[in-house]
């Protein structure tokens, strides 16, 4: 396997940091659900990327190794600490980007994204991580597959699985909030 040189390591770090840093950061957030935690377990996957990056052989792309390097980090994150409970004490929204309008229009999509995003971290991960990859972060199934080591007729039951789950989650939401 070939070496990378400094500056090489240096300019895919940078690039992949300002193509993909959100993207990361997302994943991770779908993960621990917490924002400052998310963000130091980015950073800690941009070092772990930068100290692997020779290991990386270009048969993917770089956003799929790096989604992977991030859904690998969280899983082993999170069976470090699976005794540990995770608060959800900021505001989801604050994750949603949202489009400038009215106040009232901006309160109604804030409150519709909330409700969305809070009935995706519900789901069991395995079909939370492909909705959010599929849908927040517009990834292939081949991508998908491929970040999480899993084959793509795997990733396509989950999803499929997964929206079934995430609508009748939808439902019982709305049968509350209207009964």
């Amino acid at each position: 396997m070939e070496q990378r040189t400094k500056s090489e390591k240096d300019r895919l770090l940078e690039e992949a940091m300002t193509a993909y840093g959100n993207d990361v950061y997302y994943v991770v957030y779908s993960y621990v659900k917490e924002h400052s935690l998310a963000e130091d377990l980015t950073q800690e996957i941009f070092i772990k990327f930068y100290k692997k990056v020779d290991t990386f052989r270009e048969d993917s792309s770089l956003k799929t190794w790096i989604i992977s390097v991030a859904v690998n980090h969280c899983k082993d994150y999170l069976r470090r600490w699976d005794t540990r409970m995770i608060s959800i004490s900021n505001k989801i929204n604050e994750m949603v980007k949202g489009k400038m309008g009215a106040p009232e229009q901006t309160v109604i999509e804030n409150e519709r994204n909330s409700e969305l995003i809070e009935s995706v971290l519900s789901l069991p991960v395995k079909y939370r991580e492909v909705i959010f990859l599929y849908y927040f972060e517009e990834m292939k199934l081949s991508e998908i597959g491929a970040s999480l080591d899993i084959n793509t007729n795997t990733v396509k039951t989950r999803l499929a699985r997964g929206k079934a789950l995430l609508e009748s989650a939808i439902k019982r939401s709305e049968v509350y909030k209207n009964g």
